[in-house]
């Protein structure tokens, strides 16, 4: 590294607070599915900001849009009506078949909405003893670094030292029907559950799996709340990804790509019962539903229909699957995936998935390690079959060298 890439990380070490530990690289500019560091070294970004550029780095619609509302208003509060918001709910619910709408800044937000939503139409609608209401969330679950979120983590590294924690919350397995069958309770107003669990590393549930999920909450009258911050709007190749097992979820939470990267904005999509508990006083945000990103959001939504991308993430997403299936490794544990939301795990002894990160980053690729042995792969959604074409030949010469 340059002497001025070390005095960046140098610097961000010294004043900054030590809760990442990023790779090794200054990133100056992006363009598509491309970043440059400072060096103008070139790479292929493989992460999308955990999907939230899924629609291209610095995508010129979404810029335009951002520029053009930022002249004009930025900021009202929710104490005045905007002449953005109005519209972003109609599109955005027009997209999804969604009835009610709650907007907010980040995914993190958009879960704690849901969470004091669902309690309170426990208590005012199902009936639930006061106090006694019981959400239902699975093992190695990520729903953001909130202390209500972390209460119900299984994670010790992000649970470790943050307690006490919020009572309420049950721990069953993910992609298991039957153990959810066994925790509902009278007093089970919402099972929280991510369609493909992204943090664990692209954990897809076994088929079928929803749709008795789907079938439980209805028969049990459960809220089914979907955290689609990562795997909505086009990242496993359907606008969302309930729609590979053609049920509709109760209450979905969408973040990161609603903004193409852009701006942070959050949203609680629902029916009326949920959000409908909620009256004037009683949850806000002073930034939630702003009009600067409610125009960003807006644009984003729109290219992303528009343009196609939702159709090339199932499109390549299949061809680069494939190609990492044809990688014959022994590092290789499995590859699993769906559309661009992919993932690489190696073998205990094949070493730490951040070594061949970092080998990766030499070829010109940017990928992120999660869980000691894990590879995850999220391009943006306009990543052409010459640019997978291309990540596969780097990826193939990494995993096939041992770094243990």
């Amino acid at each position: 590294m340059s002497s001025s890439v070390i005095d960046f990380i140098a610097t961000e070490a010294r004043f900054g607070a030590r809760n990442y530990e990023p790779i090794g690289v200054v990133l100056s500019r992006g363009e598509g599915v491309w970043v440059w560091d400072t060096e103008d070294n070139r790479y292929l970004d493989c992460l999308s900001a955990y999907s939230a550029v899924s629609q291209g780095h610095c995508h010129p619609k979404i810029l335009a849009a951002m520029v053009e509302q930022a002249h004009r208003l930025t900021l009202t509060s929710r104490a005045f009506h905007n002449d953005q918001l109005a519209l972003f709910y109609e599109e955005i619910a027009a997209l999804t078949g969604s009835h009610k709408v709650l907007p907010m800044n980040s995914g993190a937000e958009a879960v704690e909405s849901a969470i004091k939503s669902v309690r309170k139409w426990g208590y005012e609608v199902k009936g639930v003893p006061d106090g006694q209401a019981e959400i239902i969330v699975c093992a190695n679950n990520f729903h953001g670094r909130t202390l209500g979120v972390v209460g119900f983590s299984t994670d010790p590294e992000t649970r470790g030292h943050f307690g006490p924690f919020a009572p309420g919350f049950k721990v069953i397995p993910f992609g298991n029907a039957a153990t959810l069958a066994e925790a509902i309770n009278p007093n089970t107003v919402a099972f929280l559950v991510e369609p493909i669990q992204g943090e664990a590393g692209v954990v897809i549930p076994p088929a079928g799996y929803f749709t008795e999920v789907r079938e439980l909450c209805t028969a049990n009258n459960v809220m089914l709340v979907l955290d689609e911050i990562q795997t909505g709007l086009g990242r496993t190749g359907k606008l969302l990804a309930e729609q590979h097992e053609g049920i509709e979820a109760d209450v979905t939470l969408l973040g990161k790509a609603l903004s193409g990267g852009f701006y942070p904005v959050s949203a609680v999509l629902s029916n009326n019962d949920v959000l409908g508990t909620l009256r004037p006083g009683q949850h806000g945000s002073t930034f939630g539903g702003n009009p600067l990103a409610c125009a960003v959001a807006r644009a984003a939504m729109r290219v992303l229909v528009e343009e196609g991308m939702i159709e090339n993430a199932a499109s390549q997403g299949a061809r680069f699957l494939e190609g990492l299936k044809d990688i014959r490794a022994n590092t290789i544990r499995e590859v699993r995936g769906r559309g661009l939301m992919l993932a690489v795990e190696l073998h205990p002894e094949a070493g730490r998935a951040r070594r061949y990160c970092e080998a990766l980053q030499g070829k010109g690729i940017l990928a992120k390690d999660t869980h000691e042995h894990t590879i995850r792969i999220a391009p943006p959604l306009v990543i052409t079959s010459d640019q997978v074409d291309w990540a596969l030949e780097r990826f193939a010469a990494i995993l096939t060298q041992d770094f243990s």
